[in-house]
């Protein structure tokens, strides 16, 4: 922890309040240029507005995940088949699904076809490449990406409730809705908890998503883009640093007020 975690983030704090010389690995006291910078910055803005934005994946991602952990729950024939099918894109590597999205997203690809089919659209759609809809494009691709990994989580959380709980509501009257509502839901909300922290960090951090579809082009540019093209692009690493420091304020935050409001009451 010490570090691959402390003293990395501590490293990083010191590097944005400098200016920090890759060819002669020096670090010269700035104090807050850097983040006067970006205060006024248009487009590390609208880099922070994205990722932002990219929060509106999380209750969608999350109800789905709690849906089909409930779906997978049961005991049918083959459930372990589908189990393994929702989770498979977890364990697919980023370059190749972004290969095939990118054929699903294109002008003649699957998404174009099926839409056309069903008489939804007349003319093909530039889907990547169009700026009012290509970031829900990307969101949708972390949607597919991710909603295998928090099925299992909830899929664990599910499978530790007591049956005889179940079985003394059925006994009692409640209906299936009645008994997810009032059983299921209260008894992972622990799960609940972590799952929507973890989907809420890995929207503010999106990255690996905008690269393999849109190299941040479209209006797809995130805060952590943003940060990678400082660094690695500009070798501003400085002003990379002092981006990542507000991308890292906005999760502790968002962190904070989840536990505040949705933890366990004392």
């Amino acid at each position: 922890m010490g570090l691959f975690t402390f003293w990395p983030v501590g490293y990083n704090a010191y590097l944005a309040f400098n200016d920090y010389s890759i060819a002669e690995a020096t670090a010269t006291w700035n104090n807050f240029a850097h983040f006067k910078y970006l205060y006024g910055e248009e487009l590390f803005h609208s880099a922070l507005k994205n990722s932002l934005l990219f929060l509106l994946v999380v209750p969608v991602i999350q109800v789905s995940a709690l849906l089909v952990a409930k779906l997978v729950n049961n005991k049918l024939p083959a459930m372990t088949f589908f189990r393994a099918a929702y989770y498979i894109p977890v364990i697919t590597a980023i370059s190749i699904a972004g290969v095939v999205w990118l054929n699903v997203y294109k002008y003649d690809g699957i998404l174009t076809w099926f839409l056309q089919s069903l008489g939804l659209i007349d003319e093909q759609v530039n889907w990547l490449g169009e700026p009012k809809i290509a970031i829900y494009m990307v969101m949708i691709f972390t949607f597919w990406k991710g909603i295998g990994y928090y099925m299992v989580l909830y899929l664990a959380g599910l499978q530790s409730i007591p049956t005889e709980v179940e079985e003394a509501a059925i006994l009692d009257g409640a209906n299936a809705w009645q008994r997810f509502w009032k059983i299921t839901v209260p008894m992972v909300k622990p799960t609940i908890l972590l799952c929507t922290l973890l989907s809420t960090i890995a929207a503010l951090k999106a990255f690996q998503e905008v690269v393999v579809l849109t190299r941040g082009q479209a209006d797809t540019y995130t805060a952590l883009y943003y940060v990678y093209a400082q660094a690695f692009t500009n070798f501003n690493f400085g002003r990379a640093a002092a981006a990542g420091l507000v991308v890292t304020f906005f999760c502790v935050l968002l962190a904070v007020l989840q536990f505040r409001f949705f933890g366990e009451k004392k």
